[in-house]
């Protein structure tokens, strides 16, 4: 660090902070090593360092630790090393967790990361020797020996010593449950939520130990929370992920609507095979937040092994283009494929839309609670956007390749769309009726009607494949009652529409030249925008001119001219003769 420096100017103090000046020459100093110290570095043609601001209340820290932790009853051993080993060991610990996450991307981390835990352990042995003393009590005593344990499992499942470590886990996860039987709720709730936390690391070391059994237990534990997280969350789906490459070596081909389609590609034959674990988690979701992050994390497998398919499509395209076969009309298994699985996405799409457009109705069922609680209320709107989307997934399945030509696809799609167009036209009847546009609302009421009355008289042999969406049936009773509702709100707000209105309420948006009869109350005449006339004036009809057509030509009988004509004739060679002469007849 020293020779990376060429001066190291004295520091001086300016408005009350020291400032150290590091002049640059030469190879540029490990910034990192300055940031140990709390220096914050800017990069200059003068580097100048200073000390990071921390602001620290140590009068209120002094005070609140000493009245928690003995010095209220002059016990000043107490305070004097167990707080402090304690922080200690929680300063390692925190620290490991932060170069687990920084491992991710920088593996070399990975030694100092043990190294830290190494020494939380240090710390929590020598807490649980000084718990040991009489002076404290058995609470106390087991706290420290379950936290001893905890971070003795923690460091012996880094180093994947499995059995030592579930040992430890199980020590920690005996004396927490011993200690949540032993007090009250309350306070047994922070004791449960460890031993929850740490059931998924026992159940891990034991499926690594040999127990198989112990892998359907993670499963369901993953199922159930939606994913994990922690110390087990990367090692559980590395595991899972390995499992499913084991079981995808078998998995030789799929079967879709009557056509069986090879599956050569690892990734799709590994997400093909856990796609039923998804969507199984995916219905067992204990809420809305677990289950949209199982939807994500399905869309997001499905994404990558349409991109590992769509690689292997641009070749077999090219080869199809100047290959007779591409007359047929009949797509190939690599396309077909692809079709499925786009498949699969859209699907997967429109039931993660339709799951969270039924929370949105259940929160439009409770507005008037949610406003006490002061949250946003939801509004018809949000759902209109959510079926917009839902009908653009379901255009999308129509034009998939290969199933241009299967009729009972394009019919279940098509009665799938009346169903979803149903619904959004009934919620933007709601937003109408939100407005009081109770005309327009009754309209779309009507069309709602319409859309369920297709579904339920084309229904027919599709009724199975119906059954996951929205019923519409009870959709068309509650349209029915709110025809009558609208009707009841149109008839009460007209009789509130012939009340008089003040002078001042009156704004009709016409300018003033076309009210002149009408008095009002309009700010706007005063200000510099006045509305006097339209500007430009608009297009008026004027006459254009008249054509004059002569009509009396075609009933005119002209005379006959049959003499003159006969004179002329006669009068030939011997008019012309005449005519030299000086004779006239």
């Amino acid at each position: 660090m020293l020779r990376a420096l060429s001066s190291l100017v004295v520091s001086t103090w300016k408005d009350g902070a020291s400032t150290a000046s590091l002049v640059l020459s030469g190879r540029k100093p490990e910034t990192s090593f300055l940031h140990s110290f709390g220096i914050e570095c800017r990069t200059e043609s003068t580097l100048y360092c200073q000390p990071a601001l921390t602001q620290i209340p140590v009068l209120q820290i002094v005070k609140e630790s000493q009245q928690q932790h003995g010095l209220r009853h002059g016990d000043f051993q107490r305070y004097r090393y167990l707080l402090l080993i304690l922080m200690d060991a929680e300063r390692a610990w925190s620290y490991a967790m932060q170069l687990k996450q920084e491992a991710n991307t920088e593996p070399r981390k990975r030694f100092h990361l043990l190294s830290r835990l190494r020494k939380a352990v240090k710390h929590a042995e020598e807490l649980e020797r000084l718990c040991e003393s009489n002076r404290v009590d058995a609470k106390t005593k087991l706290e420290a020996q379950a936290y001893m344990a905890y971070l003795t499992g923690m460091l012996r499942f880094e180093h994947q010593e499995w059995k030592a470590a579930m040992e430890a886990f199980n020590k920690c996860k005996t004396i927490y449950e011993k200690l949540a039987n032993a007090f009250t709720e309350e306070q047994a709730v922070l004791y449960n939520q460890r031993v929850e936390e740490i059931s998924p690391n026992i159940r891990y070391c034991a499926y690594n130990i040999g127990d198989q059994s112990a892998m359907n237990e993670l499963m369901q534990m993953r199922l159930r929370s939606g994913g994990t997280e922690g110390l087990l969350a990367e090692k559980l789906e590395a595991l899972i992920t390995q499992t499913r490459a084991k079981q995808a070596a078998t998995m030789s081909e799929v079967e879709w609507r009557g056509r069986t389609v090879p599956v050569k590609i690892d990734k799709v034959r590994i997400f093909l095979l856990g796609l039923a674990d998804n969507e199984a988690a995916i219905v067992q979701a204990e809420n809305e937040e677990t289950r949209e992050r199982l939807f994500e994390s399905l869309l997001s497998e499905c994404r990558d092994a349409i991109q590992a398919v769509r690689e292997d499509l641009k070749p077999d395209q090219k080869q199809r283009e100047h290959s007779l076969e591409s007359d047929s009309g009949k797509v190939s298994n690599i396309q077909y494929l692809h079709s499925y699985l786009t498949y699969i996405k859209l699907s997967t799409a429109i039931k993660r839309n339709e799951s969270m457009a039924k929370s949105l109705q259940k929160a439009l069922l409770q507005q008037q609670r949610s406003e006490e609680d002061g949250k946003r209320t939801p509004r018809p709107q949000d759902l209109i956007r959510l079926y917009d989307i839902i009908l653009q997934n379901l255009v999308e399945l129509t034009q998939l390749p290969g199933l241009e030509e299967d009729k009972n696809f394009q019919k279940e799609i098509g009665l799938k769309t009346l169903v979803y167009k149903a619904y959004r036209c009934f919620f933007i009847a709601q937003s109408y009726v939100l407005v009081k546009k109770w005309s327009e609302a009754l309209v779309l009421y009507e069309r709602v009607l319409k859309y369920a009355g297709e579904v339920q008289s084309g229904a027919g042999a599709f009724t199975n494949s119906l059954k996951e969406l929205p019923d519409v049936q009870d959709l068309i009773t509650q349209v029915n009652a709110e025809k009558y509702s609208l009707q009841a709100a149109a008839i009460l707000d007209a009789n509130d529409n012939h009340e008089t209105e003040s002078p001042s309420q009156v704004k009709d948006g016409k300018p003033l030249s076309e009210r002149f009869e009408t008095f009002c109350l309009d700010p706007s005449l005063v200000s510099k925008q006045v509305s006097l006339v339209h500007f430009p004036p608009g297009f008026q009809p004027i006459p254009c001119k008249p054509l004059f057509f002569d009509l009396a030509l075609n009933h005119v009988a002209f005379p006959p001219l049959e003499d003159k004509v006969e004179q002329k004739a006669k009068s030939g060679l011997t008019g012309y003769i005449k005519g030299i002469f000086g004779f006239k007849s």
